[in-house]
């Protein structure tokens, strides 16, 4: 039996027993770790395809050890300039071990009976729930002030050489919304945030980014940039 299933925004084909490197996990070594998103299973002539994932299957590993990977050479010039840049890079990753397979699909239609019984209860107890109705209306309308608030704050994370438009959006999510936020955020921590973004991105050189937006020092952070490639230095 074998599967295709994304982990930490990467699709790999796996089998029982087998030994894969992907992105860094933010589960500790020696623990166990599964991932739901499987998009494909087959066992023999039997292929069992999702729409997108397949309901109730499962992948189950252990964490080995993390790693970095082999060193990556990146090289810039530009002509005319003199302007020549040398960096290596090396991916964090983790080493994880296939302990089993999982296909119950089927098994996923005892939710329903659930739902039958919590519409039936909800119809019964609509009727003394009708005095509390009143009191959610008023809260309401407290609640959506508060989320323009929140949106007035946020700054522009798209700014910052290496952040695009999803990463931002996650960022945002875990409760990263301004500079100020990014520049207090250690780059292993952002590393976890975003290890689901497809995508090897290095975010070494975001909090520091950050720290000279936060302070309005644009011309020294556009200098800067101008040297980044994708937040690499």
């Amino acid at each position: 039996m074998y599967a295709i299933v994304e982990i930490a925004g990467h699709q790999f084909k796996v089998e029982k027993d087998q030994k894969v490197f992907v992105n860094r996990l933010a589960t500790e070594e020696g623990k166990k770790v599964s991932f739901d998103n499987v998009l494909l299973i087959g066992n023999g002539n039997d292929v069992t395809l999702g729409a997108p994932a397949i309901d109730g299957a499962q992948v189950s590993a252990k964490v080995l050890k993390h790693l970095k990977g082999d060193k990556v050479i990146v090289f810039k010039k530009k002509r005319r300039k003199g302007y020549r840049v040398k960096n290596g890079h090396r991916q964090a990753l983790t080493e994880i071990v296939i302990e089993g397979i999982t296909a119950s699909g089927a098994k996923k239609a005892a939710p329903k009976k659930e739902t039958k019984a919590s519409t039936s209860s909800a119809a019964k107890a609509e009727p003394k729930a009708a005095a509390p109705k009143a009191e959610v209306k008023k809260e309401v309308p407290k609640a959506k002030p508060a989320a323009k608030k929140a949106a007035g704050k946020a700054d522009d994370l798209k700014k910052i050489e290496g952040i695009g438009p999803k990463i931002a959006s996650t960022l945002v999510e875990a409760g990263i919304a301004t500079f100020a936020d990014l520049a207090k955020a250690k780059p292993e921590a952002i590393s976890e945030i975003i290890a689901n973004v497809r995508g090897n991105h290095v975010t070494d050189t975001w909090p520091a980014q950050a720290k000279l937006a936060a302070d309005g020092k644009w011309d020294e952070l556009k200098k800067w940039q101008d040297e980044l490639d994708g937040g690499k230095a």
